[in-house]
């Protein structure tokens, strides 16, 4: 049976050539075990050459959908190279020529992408960041100009465009403050596009990047409503002290941001559009500079692994386990009409849940009826 050739022609690519149907009952699921530990060695860009591929089922269909994912989910590419038009037409009854990248040549598949999304997250990152510094530079504190008398540090409340000879130039108006409060979404909304660029090996995680936002605006709604009141400052002290986040923050890097937004959004609410402006471009910047110094950080997870008999089949757990490079601490141990262990494990960020569980599983083939993973319980 000819078997998948592999051939590295540059540091961050390999090229593989599978020579024989993609089809279920050995070759795909080969296939698609060898994906995956390509990925796991490090590898940047992985070619698939389907020259070779005569045919393709569901199992390989499978296999090339579980490679386009565990490179999203890394960062990689994934390029499919001259399926024939049989191959071609399975993928396009699937709906797979609109997601997978498809080319028709190996010079075609080694050309280098650019990574539009980071680019237009950088010019909009700039763009915004000059015209707040612009702004904050022509009209200090978005209406204030000059300087406050010294028996005044506060604007009287409530005051609409008052101005003085060698005093100040108030804007109250509400445009100019729902003026923050777009600002203020604007850039909580930057820098977590930015942040979530730089967390690929963790699972997208929506409410967070919604607090991120929320949390920039809060900060200048705080702002906004203290104005210069020192009674509003501790009203709005002691509510804010009767809030709690109930959901967990594993990275300490996400509590970090969240405080450095607030920190932005009270610039942002106090006018400063240019200390505003600039801490959002230095933000986004630092992110992917610590990223490019950072380690992989290992996972911790709670796998429960229930098996279909008394009988748990340990030998073929651990050797998953061994195969994986998965370390491991039994936690507990059941035994009923069905015996259930449950591991305390660490894995390597590369380690894909779904296919720790296949391997687990077996096809149904040994002795293991579920499962489910889930992130231990802080103490």
């Amino acid at each position: 049976m000819a078997t998948a050739t592999a051939k590295t022609t540059k540091a961050d690519r390999l090229l593989l050539s599978p020579q024989e149907p993609l089809v279920a009952g050995g070759p795909a699921e080969e296939f698609e075990r060898r994906i995956q530990e390509v990925f796991k060695s490090g590898q940047e860009h992985l070619v698939i050459d389907l020259r070779g591929v005569p045919t393709i089922d569901s199992a390989g269909i499978r296999a090339l959908v579980r490679g386009h994912t565990t490179a999203q989910r890394l960062n990689r590419r994934f390029t499919l190279v001259s399926p024939n038009p049989r191959v071609l037409e399975t993928l396009e009854l699937s709906l797979l020529t609109r997601v997978l990248e498809v080319v028709d040549s190996l010079v075609e598949a080694k050309t280098r992408t650019i990574p539009w999304d980071r680019v237009v997250a950088g010019l909009a990152v700039g763009l915004v960041g000059l015209a707040l510094v612009g702004v904050g530079m022509t009209w200090p504190n978005l209406g204030l100009e000059g300087a406050a008398p010294p028996a005044a540090p506060f604007p009287p409340s409530g005051t609409a465009a008052v101005s003085g000879g060698d005093g100040y130039v108030l804007s109250h108006h509400p445009l100019f403050e729902l003026v923050k409060l777009i600002t203020a979404a604007l850039i909580g909304m930057l820098v977590t596009v930015v942040h979530r660029q730089y967390r690929s090996e963790r699972q997208p995680n929506p409410t967070m990047d919604q607090a991120q936002v929320l949390l920039c605006v809060s900060g200048a709604m705080m702002m906004i409503i203290i104005g210069g009141n020192l009674a509003r400052a501790f009203g709005i002290a002691g509510a804010a002290s009767i809030i709690r986040f109930r959901t967990p923050v594993e990275d300490a890097r996400d509590i970090t941001i969240l405080f450095l937004l607030m920190g932005l959004g009270m610039a942002a609410g106090l006018g400063a559009l240019a200390v505003a402006g600039l801490g959002t471009v230095f933000l986004c910047a630092m992110i992917p500079i610590l990223n490019m110094f950072s380690s992989e950080r290992p996972r911790t997870m709670l796998v429960e692994i229930i098996a279909e008999e008394r009988e748990f089949p340990t030998a073929h757990v651990l050797h998953v386990f061994a195969v994986n490079g998965v370390l491991f601490e039994p936690r507990e141990v059941s035994q009923g009409d069905e015996a259930t262990v449950k591991y305390l494990t660490t894995l390597k960020p590369t380690d894909s849940l779904e296919d720790l569980s296949a391997q687990l599983m077996g096809d149904g083939k040994k002795g293991i009826k579920n499962v489910s993973w889930s992130s231990p319980k802080r103490g």
